[in-house]
Parts: C-alpha cells; sequence; structure tokens
C-alpha cells in the first residue's frame, strides 16, 4: 500500500480526488430536492456536495449565515443548484421555517439528511451540566424530530414515498464513557430512525439512520488531533486510516436514492471496522 505508514496521508488524497470530481455530474438523485442539515462544513458539507453531484437541488442549512452561504455558493460555482437557508435546528420555529422556505423556493422536499448536531460537553456523565444536558438533546434529538415532523407531512400530503436519514454515530451503539450525553442523543436517534420506519413504511417513506465512526472534521478535532487517542482509533480499526467526510457522503447517497428503495430501518456503520473490536 502506498501510503502503509501514513493514514492521514490516505484520507487526505481521498477527500481531494472526491473534490476533484465536483464537477462530473452522475444522475442518481436527478430532480430530487434534498435539506441537508449541518452542511456549511465537515460531514453535511460533503453530504450536500455529493447529492448535487447526483443530479438533486440542495439546500444546505447551518446555524450561520456567512458558512450557509459560502457553501451553497460553493455548490453553484460548480454548476450544481444549491440554496443557502440559515436555521438553528434546536430552535422550532427555524425548523418549521427551513421547511416552509424549501418549499416556497423549490414546491418539494424529497429527501432529509438530519446531520446537525453539537457535543457541548467532554467529561464523566457525574460532571454534566442540566444547561448541556439540554442543548445537547435540544440540537441532537429534538431538531430532527421537528423536521422530520414537518418533512414527513408534506411527503404523506404528496403521497410521493420520501427518504429520511438520521446521522447517528457509532457511540450511539455502545457505551461512550467522556461523551455519554452525545452517545445517548444518537441512540436516541437509532431508536426514533426504527420506529418511524416502522410507522411510515406503509406510505413509502423510508427512514434511515448513518452511524459514522471517527471522521476527520473540526466536530472531531479534539479526537483527531490528539495523538494518543488518534493512535487508539487506529490500532482497533481494521482499516488504520480517520475516516473523511466523503466516506459518509456515499452512504448517504445510496440511502437516499432508488437503490435503497427495500431499505427502511437500517443504521449503515461507516467506521473503517472500528466496532469490529480488536
Amino acid at each position: 500500500m502506498r501510503y502503509a505508514d501514513d493514514p492521514r496521508q490516505i484520507g487526505q488524497d481521498l477527500n481531494h480526488g472526491v473534490h476533484r470530481a465536483m464537477t462530473k455530474k452522475t444522475g442518481r438523485l436527478e430532480g430530487k430536492v434534498a435539506i441537508v442539515t449541518g452542511s456549511s462544513r465537515g460531514i453535511g458539507k460533503a453530504i450536500a456536495e455529493a447529492f448535487a453531484r447526483e443530479g438533486a437541488s440542495v439546500v444546505i442549512a447551518s446555524r450561520k449565515p456567512e458558512g450557509v452561504h459560502a457553501a451553497a455558493e460553493e455548490i453553484q460555482s460548480a454548476g450544481f443548484e444549491a440554496a443557502g437557508i440559515p436555521c438553528h435546528v434546536g430552535k422550532i420555529d427555524d425548523c418549521k421555517a427551513l421547511v416552509a422556505s424549501t418549499l416556497d423556493r423549490y414546491g418539494k422536499i424529497d429527501i432529509l439528511v438530519n446531520n446537525a448536531a453539537t457535543n457541548p460537553y467532554f467529561g464523566p456523565m457525574q460532571g454534566l451540566s442540566i444547561e448541556a444536558f439540554r442543548k445537547t438533546f435540544e440540537v441532537n434529538v429534538e431538531g430532527p424530530f421537528t423536521l422530520t415532523r414537518e418533512v414527513v407531512a408534506h411527503l404523506q400530503e404528496r403521497r410521493a414515498g420520501g427518504s429520511i436519514i438520521n446521522t447517528s454515530s457509532v457511540l450511539g451503539l455502545m457505551a461512550s464513557p467522556l461523551q455519554g450525553v452525545y452517545g445517548m442523543t444518537k441512540a436516541a436517534l437509532i431508536s426514533m430512525t426504527k420506529t418511524l420506519a416502522k410507522e411510515l413504511g406503509q406510505t413509502g417513506i423510508r427512514v434511515n439512520a448513518l452511524a459514522p465512526g471517527i471522521v476527520e472534521t473540526r466536530f472531531a478535532s479534539a479526537l483527531v488531533d490528539n495523538d494518543e487517542i488518534r493512535e487508539s482509533i487506529l490500532e482497533k480499526a481494521a482499516i488504520k486510516r480517520v475516516g473523511v467526510p466523503e466516506d459518509i457522503a456515499g452512504g448517504a447517497v445510496y440511502l437516499a436514492s432508488d437503490e435503497a428503495s427495500y431499505l427502511t430501518g437500517h443504521v449503515l456503520v461507516i467506521d473503517g471496522g472500528w466496532t469490529l473490536g480488536g
């Protein structure tokens, strides 16, 4: 392997290769309209770019207007359709306004990716403040729940099926020391995914989840940039590198596309084999 001794370089090369292909349209999501929250950077941005490349009209939705508009303009400059709509998913009114604004602009919604998340506390559960607990649940659970209800109401009215994708985490599948409340919210997303999949299956609306491992993003920088933690991750993983956002985006495209038309209630783990143990 060319970079067997440098897992970080492998991820950087993969990332660069995907961005070079941004101008190539492939069409698996042609004619679809997708909302992707937390998409001004990181995994959300990679998903939005991949959706646009597949022919979808993409709504970039994140908290800070400047980041939202910059990400949307970047996709537009590559020749694809995108709009930026600022939204704080921890605020119910913002969530409702995001759906309404998307419908005003595009007339429909086919895909919702609940990707936005927060993780304000790192430490043992006993030290967690109730304020940090509530903030984490507001953004990571209440926001996706509100957005999903709003989008599902639209999808049911259209009777056209649709795809809901929730970005969970491998930490929602196991104990997560020092990241307990974050893991709790991601476990709640998995439960919500499975329940809604069962309730909505007969309507043609599919609900699935992504469970990324450690990915090279600003969100995960406290872990990725710590040499000791990074080495422990690589030691346990089957694939000896940290993930890049594009690793997750490919899974999102699959779940959003007709290729996954018989798949619902599934949790797609993309972690380089980290949860296999070792």
